[in-house]
């Protein structure tokens, strides 16, 4: 398992499709919206939260449909599935290791865009709170929806649409942990229903994706 794992993140840095390209978009949108939104401070500081947590989740999307690809292209999928290693662990290693290369680093890139969107003081440590606790979430429903697209040419839409719709809680709970600390108010609610999201998803779909590629590969 730590071998497959060193060997995800190898590839991910010298692919240049993971946090490099992740933190590049997350920096465009954070850059863009003060132009779209005007240069107003107090409206920048009220949609902060959103917009950061927005941001993270569309760049967690660009390497998605990476996770199994590189193994579906050169058939070492098939090896990895008769090996003795369960499926279900391969697929939760795969998820881990996007989130160590794409998430993990947008995480600690947030404080700093932050400043850029005149994110109030009280609110950058529940933005990362919210962070750490939400992007797992991500990387594993990323996961999944990976599974269900391998081996369609051109499927990083249809991954997209796919996805997009189970990220919905994640973003709005995130979304309303940062605001509520932001605002000096209490997050503690949306942030347990955050977590819980987060520890449902690492116990449910790692099986869900196992059993998508066992019909895939067959």
């Amino acid at each position: 398992m730590i071998a497959l794992l060193l060997r995800d993140l190898r590839l991910a840095v010298r692919a240049g499709g993971g946090f490099g390209l992740g933190l590049a978009f997350f920096l465009i949108v954070t850059v863009l919206v003060p132009f779209g939104v005007g240069p107003q401070s107090e409206l920048l500081a009220r949609i902060a939260p959103g917009i950061l947590w927005l941001g993270a989740l569309l760049a967690c999307l660009l390497s998605l449909d990476r996770i199994f690809a590189l193994e579906w292209e050169d058939g070492s999928l098939d090896l990895l599935a008769t090996s003795p290693l369960p499926l279900e662990g391969i697929a939760a290693i795969k998820a881990l290791a996007h989130w160590l290369t794409s998430a993990l680093p947008l995480v600690a890139a947030a404080p700093a865009l932050g400043l850029l969107l005149s994110l109030p003081q009280g609110g950058y440590l529940w933005l990362m709170v919210s962070l750490l606790a939400g992007t797992p979430a991500l990387s594993v429903i990323g996961a999944f929806g990976a599974a269900l697209t391998v081996g369609i040419k051109r499927g990083g839409l249809l991954l997209s649409l796919l996805v997009l719709p189970l990220y919905v809680p994640t973003l709005i709970f995130g979304a309303e942990v940062a605001r509520r600390g932001a605002e000096g108010l209490n997050p503690i609610t949306p942030l347990l229903l955050l977590a819980g999201i987060t520890c449902g998803t690492i116990a449910l779909l790692p099986f869900a994706s196992a059993a998508v590629l066992r019909i895939n590969l067959r």
